[in-house]
Formats: structure tokens, C-alpha cells, sequence
């Protein structure tokens, strides 16, 4: 197909989803992508995949976004966005219609795998907490409102028997606000969902003695009970300065949706670009490289795979 034809069949699919918007020529099909908050890993990976994809099909132009795990998921349900990052357990739940989403997700599929994230509990030294259990009385960030990451925090409270009430402080903000309260000791606790090692604790660690606090196996398995998207994470010791031992914890996996009305060529053509150039995006976000067509081709439980990306994986073999 060439490539004024492909505009004009985009253009029409997409505009009988009722989500593109184009010039009057259709001489562009734009979408939009919704990555993370500045100063973030997704929002520059962002950047580079929409530089990727424009140079390769240019008549395709991706604007960036900045957003969060959940809201992102809303975005694409809602038609808002086309394409989005999320993280697995975050699209799960929306699948299954369970908080904070209010019913479940139709529109939302599956293209391909990006990462690992890991939920990191940082304490400081001297604040006395051993155990998730300890943070009980507690000052803690356990990051923004509507971000998968609180809700995950939420979840680790959770199998402890414990929520938000039993802290002395909740606070909903940024990691990098989170290290100046933890640099200055107004409060005790704070937790990333990353890549590691991650800038944030890295920053923390040359200024304060930190902790990063381990689960044991049953506490993981009630993790995995509440969503099978969860997996077990293990962070190497020497990943930050003064944890010199090595840290048993939770996390899932970055991962890239798209809208279930995209055509099927068009996410063919992405996810093609994306997988052959991923080197590139390694770059951007150091836990992608090495990263092979097989583990970006990996079942997420339960979330349904855009059929563009799902032909691309099963015509390479991955699948």
C-alpha cells in the first residue's frame, strides 16, 4: 500500500472511531501517546518512541503526553488517547472493573512488553522500620493520587493489615518532593515504582543512611492473590550505596496499549518500528536493552493483545 493510501485509510478508520484529528487534506494521522510525569522515565521514552515511529512512517505524527499508570488507562478506554504506557496490574484492573476504575475496560489492548518496574520500600536508617509492619505510626509518600504506584502501596498496606490510618502523615506527592521530606526527616518512607537503580534513591543515599525493606514469600503470594499481575522482584545488593544485601520485593511490568480501534496495519507498522529499533529506546531507559523480541512478546495475564501487534509477533516466531 502506498503511502498516501495508507493516510487515507487511517484517516477514515480513525475518524469513524471518532478520535483523529487530521488536516483537511489528510495529510497526517496524529494520535496521542500518554507517558509519565516530567522528570520521569516514561515521559522521555515517550519522546524517543514517537521520534522512532515518526521517521519511520511519516505521515504518522505522535504527540506526547505526560499522565499516569491509571489515568493513562482511562485515556485510551475513553478514547481520549490512542496509545498509552501503562503498567500490567493497573490494566488488569481496569479489564476487571476493580478500584479505581468504576467499570471494566473494553477498549483497551495489548502491544508489547517494554520493562520490568519494581516497588521499592525506602526507609531511613535510624527511623526504626524493619518491616512493612513498623511503618505503622509512620510519615510516608506513597506516591500520587491516581498513579499505579499508590495503588500498589495501598496493596502492600493492605496484606499487613493496614491502611492510610495508621500513618502518622500521608503524602501524596512527587518522588522528587518526596526526597526533600526525606532528606529534612519530616518523614520516614517513601516508595518508588522504578527501574533500578533509581535516580531518586540514588539522590537520597548520598545524603542519608537509607533501608530498603524485603518481603517475605507468604506476603508476596497475598500480593499475587489481590492481582495476578504482580510478580516477584528481586534488587541486587549494591544497587544503592550502604544496602549491601540483596532486597526481596514486588513489581510488574511496563507496558505499552493501544485503543482497540486502531487499525491492525497501523499497529503492525508500530510494533514492527518498535521491536526492530528497541536498541534505540535502551538509550532512553537502561532496563530495555537486551531486552528480545520474545520478552516483549510475552502473555500478560488476562489482557488481550491488539490483533496489529499480535500478527507482527506470530509472523517472526516470538509468538
Amino acid at each position: 500500500m502506498k503511502a498516501s493510501q495508507l493516510v487515507w485509510t487511517l484517516a477514515l478508520v480513525l475518524w469513524a472511531a471518532g478520535f483523529l484529528i487530521t488536516s483537511s487534506e489528510a495529510s497526517a494521522v496524529n494520535l496521542k501517546l500518554m507517558t509519565g510525569p516530567q522528570g520521569g522515565s516514561w515521559y522521555p521514552l515517550g519522546g524517543a518512541l514517537a521520534e522512532l515511529v515518526g521517521k519511520a512512517l511519516p505521515e504518522v505524527n505522535i504527540s506526547v503526553l505526560p499522565g499516569g499508570g491509571i489515568t493513562n488507562i482511562k485515556a485510551v478506554e475513553e478514547g481520549k488517547a490512542q496509545m498509552s504506557f501503562s503498567n500490567a496490574v493497573s490494566a488488569i484492573d481496569a479489564l476487571e472493573g476493580r478500584e479505581p476504575f468504576r467499570k471494566k475496560a473494553e477498549k483497551i489492548r495489548h502491544m508489547l512488553i517494554l520493562y520490568p518496574q519494581y516497588f521499592q520500600i525506602v526507609v531511613l536508617e535510624d527511623s526504626g522500620v524493619q518491616t512493612p509492619m513498623d511503618l505503622k505510626g509512620k510519615a510516608i509518600a506513597p506516591g500520587i493520587k491516581g498513579y499505579t504506584g499508590e495503588q500498589m502501596a495501598r496493596h502492600l498496606l493492605q496484606v499487613y493489615g493496614l491502611s492510610y490510618r495508621d500513618m502518622s502523615k500521608v503524602q501524596y506527592i512527587s518522588y522528587a518532593d518526596a526526597i526533600g521530606l526525606m532528606k529534612d526527616g519530616h518523614i520516614q518512607a517513601f516508595m518508588p515504582v522504578t527501574t533500578v537503580p533509581a535516580s531518586s534513591v540514588i539522590d537520597l543515599a548520598t545524603d542519608r543512611k537509607i533501608r530498603l525493606l524485603s518481603l517475605p514469600e507468604d506476603k508476596l503470594a497475598e500480593l499475587q492473590a489481590i492481582n495476578p499481575g504482580y510478580v516477584k522482584r528481586t534488587i541486587p545488593k549494591g544497587t544503592y550505596q550502604g544496602v549491601d544485601y540483596e532486597v526481596t520485593t514486588f513489581g510488574t511490568f511496563t507496558h505499552l496499549i493501544v485503543h482497540a480501534d486502531l487499525p491492525e496495519d497501523l499497529v503492525y507498522q508500530m510494533t514492527k518500528i518498535i521491536v526492530e529499533n528497541v536498541a534505540t529506546l535502551g538509550e532512553v531507559v537502561k532496563d530495555i536493552q537486551g531486552i528480545t523480541p520474545q520478552d516483549m512478546a510475552a502473555e500478560l495475564s488476562g489482557i488481550p493483545y491488539h490483533p496489529g501487534a499480535l500478527k507482527y509477533f506470530k509472523e517472526i516466531g516470538a509468538k
